[in-house]
């Protein structure tokens, strides 16, 4: 019955729409679409998905973290149609005002995605869907869905507040901050808002361990304003585990104390929120050059324009960080069960994973996320998550509150991977596998099976300090590696021929200059803090030439395509090759570049900027082509000239 129906007969239920809808909204609002026509539609057939039932929370105080609430408007559903990125405004605007919705674009930030939302009845969605597959041109919608919501993955506790950060001795803080701080990287907390600025009426007031976070402009897509709050507090707390304000003499620390933060609103004062609003967002932040994404959020169904979202940023090398859940159930989460996404659990202080957090094969790695029913180590009180935040509902007053939850653990995460980015590995996927492959897998002997211990803890336990430790030597020993290795076939290959003409003095400038062009001094960053001013000069002098340019666009910029190129073993040639030991730290820079192109064309730890693909064959044969061409210069370089 419903695939016979054509786009003819939406005009027919249009008619039948006005007809039967008496109540007509206000001009400020959009119409309300009854549920009896699109149910007419169908014939008296049962809809192929389920209404996600509304529930009213206006009386509750606090709302059971294992009570599944997606839906808390009980006056009217929202429809997320999700058209063909090629059609017009007014071509969707028509199409729907011809079925009888009254569709409005999502937000600004949904324009080029052709997201639009439009108000039908209670329990409508499913009727929707299916008549609109049907009646729709082929291909026209992309997606049709309900805009549920998610909701923040945290306990808020009852206990006393004091000061103490267990959490992040578990995950090896301190000798991780002697290696990298995540200086530079842009981290989006799609979240409940984060209070960054003061409001003029003095209602909103930043918090003084808040002050000092760096901060790049978000966007608050409950209210659709520039101006980011946070109604809640929790988004406040999950900002402060990544960036708080540190070494302050005053509060507490953040893990990656010199990243950025990119506040997003997308959960109300409730802690609830829309797909429709936390997909904007997820795109909002790929596309101003967030370089990782942290949602401690989620709900039990999986979303396809959120789906969309997720890909949309993986694709553009935005690694993406979620909370596994607080249902205490063997049961997926979303977003964080999407295979682009790092699904995180959660830990108490004794490294066991908690009574709240949810497990499955979706899981990828475990992080502290507090406990705020136990005393494990004894100091006389509780074991969350300390940060400082908004006690809820008073966005003027501050607190150093301890929570816990699958929330907490989520921004260790982020903020590991952040520090892991400012050693210049970017690729998400490069990321996600230095993390996992440094996490401590110490408690898999509590486990009758390696499966129930990999759904519980993923690889393991976060422990950023061997992260950030194996991705400089990972980078440095292969390019070190790699230049050594290329000086010692090319000199080789024209003693052979009895084409070399250098003596000790030039062939320990060659060494030199390849290894250091190639791989920086690498280990510097091993032996000097990576805070402050000091931090930045060790960790610019701990890179390779071809990517100098972090001077400028920071510790998380993208390769430069220029940079990794023949152009600055050319001109050094040209300018140094007129004297043998000239031409011995010519041919070294060339031999130097080579080698990192040729191993960074095997590794892929960075995206080459301005390359179509992130990551892929092109920027391989972009960097295998150039290191040929240096390679060539190199050799010739250090011919005998006849």
């Amino acid at each position: 019955m419903i695939r016979s129906l054509t786009f003819g007969t939406s005009a027919s239920l249009a008619a039948c729409a006005v007809l039967a809808f008496a109540t007509v909204a206000s001009a400020e609002e959009p119409t309300i679409a009854p549920k009896e026509p699109w149910k007419a539609c169908l014939g008296g057939e049962t809809p192929t998905t389920q209404n996600v039932p509304a529930v009213d929370i206006t009386g509750l105080d606090e709302i059971p973290h294992d009570l599944y609430v997606m839906d808390t408007n009980p006056l009217w559903d929202e429809v997320i149609l999700d058209f063909d990125d090629r059609l017009s405004n007014e071509e969707i605007l028509a199409f729907t005002r011809s079925v009888g919705l009254d569709a409005f674009l999502h937000s600004t930030y949904s324009d080029d995605a052709n997201i639009f939302l439009a108000r039908v009845e209670e329990g409508a969605v499913p009727y929707v869907k299916d008549c609109l597959r049907a009646s729709a041109p082929e291909g026209f919608i992309e997606h049709i869905e309900e805009n549920f919501e998610y909701r923040i993955q945290e306990f808020v506790p009852d206990d006393p507040l004091f000061q103490f950060q267990w959490n992040f001795d578990q995950v090896g803080a301190q000798r991780a901050w002697d290696v990298s701080s995540g200086r530079d990287v842009v981290v989006a907390v799609i979240d409940t808002g984060v209070t960054v600025a003061d409001s003029d009426d003095g209602r909103i007031r930043v918090g003084q361990d808040m002050r000092g976070v760096r901060t790049v402009p978000g966007y608050d897509f409950v209210d659709k304003t520039d101006f980011v709050f946070d109604g809640h507090g929790h988004g406040t707390h999950v900002a402060g585990t990544i960036a708080q304000a540190t070494n302050n003499g005053y509060g507490v620390a953040g893990l990656a104390f010199e990243s950025s933060i990119m506040p997003l609103r997308v959960l109300n004062s409730q802690g609830f929120g829309s797909v429709a609003d936390i997909a904007a967002a997820i795109r909002f932040a790929a596309d101003n050059d967030a370089q990782v994404i942290n949602m401690s959020l989620g709900g039990p169904l999986p979303s396809l324009v959120m789906k969309s979202a997720v890909r949309y940023a993986d694709k553009k090398g935005v690694t993406i960080v979620a909370a596994a859940g607080n249902s205490g159930r063997n049961s997926p989460s979303y977003p964080a069960a999407y295979k682009e996404v790092f699904a995180v659990a959660a830990t108490q202080y004794d490294q066991r994973t908690t009574f709240y957090s949810q497990w499955g094969d979706f899981v990828d790695i475990a992080a502290p996320g507090g406990n705020t029913r136990v005393d494990q180590n004894g100091d006389g009180r509780p074991d969350g998550i300390m940060q400082e935040t908004h006690p809820k509902g008073r966005t003027d007053k501050h607190e150093f509150a301890l929570y816990m939850g699958t929330s907490m653990a989520s921004p260790h995460v982020a903020a590991a991977a952040a520090m892991v980015i400012a050693t210049g590995i970017t690729n998400p996927k490069k990321v996600k596998k230095i993390l996992q492959a440094t996490a401590d897998d110490s408690m898999k002997e509590h486990y009758d099976s390696a499966d129930e211990y990999h759904q519980r803890y993923g690889a393991g336990l976060l422990q950023v300090d061997k992260a950030v430790e194996k991705a400089v030597k990972t980078q440095g020993n292969t390019r070190f590696g790699g230049a050594i290795a290329l000086v010692l076939l090319t000199l080789i290959g024209l003693r052979r021929r009895h084409m070399l003409e250098a003596g000790t003095r030039e062939i320990a400038v060659l060494f030199g200059a390849a290894s250091t062009v190639a791989a920086g001094v690498y280990l510097l960053p091993l032996l000097l803090p990576a805070g402050g001013a000091l931090g930045a000069v060790v960790g610019v002098l701990g890179r390779p030439l071809a990517q100098a340019d972090i001077i400028f666009f920071g510790f998380g910029a993208e390769q430069n395509p220029i940079l990794a190129s023949f152009l600055i073993p050319l001109v050094g040639y040209a300018l140094l090759a007129s004297r043998p030991l000239g031409r011995a730290l010519a041919s070294g820079i060339a031999l130097g570049m080579a080698a990192f192109c040729f191993t960074e064309a095997y590794m892929m730890t960075s995206d080459v900027a301005l390359i179509p693909g992130y990551g892929g064959i092109l920027d391989r044969a972009w960097l295998a082509l150039n290191g040929v061409v240096c390679l060539a210069i190199g050799y010739f370089g250090m011919k005998k000239r006849t």
